[in-house]
């Protein structure tokens, strides 16, 4: 038994697999880079294109509303024409778009090649996923997420940085040609070393009458989640209209899919296993714990603080560094033992960094909002891992797309709720107060962070239903002839 536990074999990643792993990580790093780098350039490009910042807001929307639209589809595409294919295609699309949003003449044309750039992302992400869950055949999965995970957890930090820098010294133009070398590179790396598609479906339909009810369902839900930090709430027509139409054309997809005959667009039987839909629901808190104080915290140093977006952007840095820290202890340890425990500790960690935030000041020490951010980082860089990792264990090969999609599903539906909901907690916290109220700011700053905190601890509950132990035979390993 004490031999069986010391093979140094079993402990490292088939070769192939991590080649394809960091190929894939090349290709992912052009949407994540491009969506967080656009945030620091709006007010450059309003001023430059002579638009209203609500406007230019739509080159962000329409970029998430278009990946809403793409991700249903992209678990039929990976079943007719192959992951491959398939990933290299959303690399050419995210390319076109790069090129034709750097030549943009006015905002309409930006606005309309930012969809361009959504659709090749909405494409990526789930294909880039059930490509490696397959090829592992389900094994070393945590190993294989910490090196997926990269570009997921520098582009929030690293983004703002590189685009600050960027929007100061060249133009904002420059922000979309940082995606054009990636692409450039990325496609003839996929075209080398990522193997051949050996389990294409060419007979494999694609459910349209599904696709009708999904994709539009998914893209009414982000738009009027990111209508509610607009608006103030819920309250106005402009967030409830989308969200209500976004549930009913969502329940009529899961009635649909349940009784059709046919394979759907998205098996929401995969949601009957405990595991699965624990993971799910705390991928959308992932999300909110993630994407809100991401929103919160550079604005936090620039508006109580009076940082510029660039000093804004190093100040997180230290949340970067705690992230690539525990990245590669939190994969193998859910390979080892399950997510459960990593999960907890994570969430422990989010806390704690997140605490100084909420009792933050005009005058807090920046050494200790430092420490803290690395504290924080740390807990970040094994929470979306180990989630990632129990999504996966027991599925069948053929329900690995349809996890893929779920996963993606659940991860942007939590990042859109996350900014919404801080932003708008801020906001009725300033109501009546002036802007130029320094401590008031700073107490509407503090109160959006301790909802992070809340929204960490609830996160505990669904943790408790993940599978302790990753058995050693999951369904994924068994390979189609």
């Amino acid at each position: 038994m004490n031999a069986e536990n010391v093979k140094p074999a079993k402990e490292k990643l088939d070769p192939v697999v991590l080649r394809v792993a960091i190929i894939l990580v090349v290709g992912a790093l052009a949407p994540l880079f491009d969506t967080t780098m656009v945030n620091v350039a709006i007010h450059t490009i309003a001023t430059d294109m002579k638009a209203a910042i609500s406007t230019v807001q739509w080159i962000t929307t329409g970029f998430v509303l278009a990946m809403g639209l793409t991700v249903p589809i992209s678990g039929w595409a990976a079943k007719r024409f192959g992951c491959k294919r398939s990933y290299i295609f959303s690399l050419v699309i995210l390319l076109a778009g790069s090129v034709l949003a750097l030549l943009s003449w006015n905002i309409q044309s930006l606005i309309c090649f930012a969809v361009i750039q959504g659709i090749g992302a909405g494409l990526l992400m789930p294909v880039l996923q059930t490509e490696l869950v397959q090829l592992s055949g389900g094994r070393k999965l945590g190993q294989i997420m910490s090196i997926v995970s990269i570009p997921a957890l520098l582009g929030p930090i690293l983004g703002p940085v590189l685009g600050g820098i960027i929007v100061n010294g060249l133009s904002w133009r420059a922000i979309f040609f940082v995606n054009i070398p990636i692409c450039v590179a990325a496609i003839p790396l996929a075209l080398w070393g990522i193997p051949a598609d050996k389990h294409v479906e060419k007979k494999a339909s694609l459910d349209v009458i599904g696709m009708l009810l999904l994709s539009p369902a998914f893209a009414l839900l982000i738009y009027g989640i990111a209508q509610v930090a607009t608006h103030g709430g819920i309250s106005s027509s402009a967030v409830y209209i989308p969200l209500i139409l976004g549930i009913v054309l969502m329940a009529s997809y899961v009635v649909y899919a349940l009784k059709t005959r046919r394979e759907p667009a998205l098996n929401v039987r995969l949601f009957q296993s405990a595991n699965f839909s624990a993971s799910n629901i705390l991928l959308i808190l992932c999300g909110i714990i993630t994407n809100g104080a991401m929103l919160m915290l550079p604005l936090y140093y620039q508006e109580v603080r009076g940082a510029s977006a660039l000093y804004a952007g190093l100040w997180l840095l230290p949340q970067g560094i705690g992230m690539l820290l525990t990245r590669s202890w939190a994969g193998k340890a859910a390979d080892r033992s399950g997510s459960r425990t990593i999960v907890l500790l994570s969430l422990a960690g989010i806390a704690v960094g997140t605490l100084p935030f909420a009792f933050a000041g005009t005058a807090t020490n920046y050494i200790l909002l430092a420490v803290a951010l690395l504290i924080r980082g740390a807990g970040l860089g094994g929470l979306l891992i180990a989630i990632m990792v129990s999504a996966y264990i027991g599925l069948p090969r053929e329900q690995i797309p349809h996890a893929s999609i779920a996963t993606r599903i659940f991860q942007t539906i939590g990042g859109a709720f996350g900014s919404a909901i801080l932003a708008t907690v801020a906001e009725h916290q300033m109501a009546g107060h002036a802007d130029t109220d320094l401590h008031a700011v700073s107490n509407a700053f503090d109160v959006s962070f301790w909802w992070a905190i809340g929204f960490a601890a609830v996160a505990a509950i669904p943790t408790l239903f993940l599978a302790m132990h990753k058995k050693s035979g999951t369904k994924t390993a068994p390979q189609k002839g």
